[in-house]
C-alpha cells in the first residue's frame, strides 16, 4: 500500500477534473449498476504511465463533443477492495493498471489494457477514447 501523501496528487489529476473516486467495494458495486448512461472507470496508478498518458489522455478525452455522463476512478495498489469490486466489472479482461474501462447503463463496452497504454501519447489515448464516446455516448 502506498502512503496517502504520496499519491494525493494522482488521485487529484482525476478527481480535479469532475471524476468520482471510488474507495471501497460497495461504492463501486453501487455506481457503477446504477449509472445510467455512459460510465467511465479509470483505474488509477503511480506507474510512469500512468502519469505521462493514461491520466492526462482520460481527462483530456472529456474536451469533445461526446463524452460519458458519469466519470469514476479506483487506485490500483491502495484502494484494494475497491479495485478488486471494479476489476469483477471489468472481466473478461485481466487486471491491469493503470486501465480505462467504458460502460453503457453499467455493462462494460470497450477496455484499454495497460498494454494499450505504455508507449502511447495521452493525445492517442484522448483520441481513441473520443472514438469510443462517438459510439457509445
Amino acid at each position: 500500500m502506498y502512503p496517502e501523501e504520496l499519491v494525493a496528487p494522482m488521485r487529484a489529476d482525476l478527481t480535479n477534473n469532475g471524476f468520482t473516486e471510488l474507495r471501497d467495494a460497495e461504492q463501486v458495486n453501487i455506481a457503477l449498476a446504477s449509472a445510467d448512461g455512459t460510465s467511465l472507470l479509470v483505474v488509477n496508478s503511480v506507474c510512469g504511465c500512468a502519469a505521462g498518458t493514461c491520466r492526462p489522455g482520460a481527462v483530456a478525452s472529456l474536451g469533445g463533443d461526446k463524452k460519458p455522463q458519469n466519470l469514476y476512478t479506483v487506485f490500483a495498489g491502495v484502494d484494494s477492495d475497491a479495485v478488486a469490486a471494479a476489476r469483477e466489472h471489468l472481466l473478461p479482461y485481466p487486471p491491469s493498471s493503470p486501465s480505462i474501462g467504458v460502460f453503457k447503463d453499467g455493462e462494460l463496452v470497450h477496455f484499454v489494457e495497460r498494454h494499450h497504454i505504455e508507449g502511447r501519447s495521452a493525445e492517442v489515448i484522448s483520441s481513441h477514447l473520443q472514438e469510443v464516446y462517438k459510439e457509445y455516448c
